[in-house]
């Protein structure tokens, strides 16, 4: 019964991080904080 738990505890966490990636995609916030001098996409990312 523990591990059931603990699963549904882990799933949820994942759901909400997923949940709060997507939401953040689609309000057109930048997962690199628009530093995109040291960012992997190069200006790619950000509305400038």
């Amino acid at each position: 019964m523990g591990n059931i738990i603990t699963i549904i505890i882990l799933l949820v966490i994942v759901f909400l991080a997923i949940f709060s990636i997507y939401k953040n995609k689609r309000d057109g916030k930048s997962s690199c904080g628009c530093d995109c001098g040291s960012c992997a996409l190069k200006g790619k990312c950000c509305k400038q």
